[in-house]
C-alpha cells in the first residue's frame, strides 16, 4: 500500500509543466519539482529501504520551496497550498514509514492527493507565464 503514495504524487507531474529562458524563475523552479516528483515513484522501496523513499520526498519538500519562494508573490493562495500539503505529505509519510499502519498509509495516500491538487492548482495559474 505504500507504493500508492509515490504513485499520487507522480500524478502531480503530469499537471505541472513549466520552464525555460525569459519566463519568470518560478518556472524553472516548477520544471525542478516536476523532475523530483517524477523520481518518487521510481524509488525502490524495497530494494534501497524506506530511507530512500524519504529522501526522494525530501527532495519534492526542497523543490516546492524554491517554487514557493519564486512564486509566492504573484501566487499567494496556490504556494501556501502547495506548501501546506508537501508539509502534510512529508510528515504523513515519515509517520507510514517509521510506524506503518492502514491509517498512517491512508494519510500519506491523502496528502499525496493534495500535493497532486495543489500542483495541479499552481501549473493552471502559471500556465499563461510559462507556456
Amino acid at each position: 500500500m505504500a507504493v500508492a503514495v509515490p504513485a499520487l504524487v507522480a500524478e502531480a507531474v503530469l499537471l505541472a509543466a513549466c520552464g525555460g529562458s525569459g519566463k519568470p524563475s518560478y518556472c524553472s523552479s516548477i520544471a525542478s519539482l516536476k523532475s523530483s516528483i517524477t523520481a518518487v515513484p521510481s524509488t525502490n522501496v524495497v530494494q534501497n529501504g524506506t530511507s530512500a523513499l524519504q529522501d526522494a520526498l525530501k527532495k519534492v519538500q526542497t523543490d516546492a520551496k524554491a517554487v514557493v519562494s519564486s512564486a509566492k508573490s504573484d501566487f499567494p493562495n496556490e504556494t501556501s497550498a502547495l506548501s501546506s500539503s508537501v508539509n502534510a505529505l512529508s510528515s504523513s509519510a515519515k509517520q507510514a514509514t517509521s510506524n506503518p499502519s492502514a491509517a498512517a498509509i491512508a494519510q500519506a495516500v491523502s496528502d499525496a492527493t493534495a500535493v497532486a491538487t495543489a500542483v495541479k492548482n499552481l501549473s493552471s495559474a502559471t500556465s499563461s507565464k510559462c507556456s
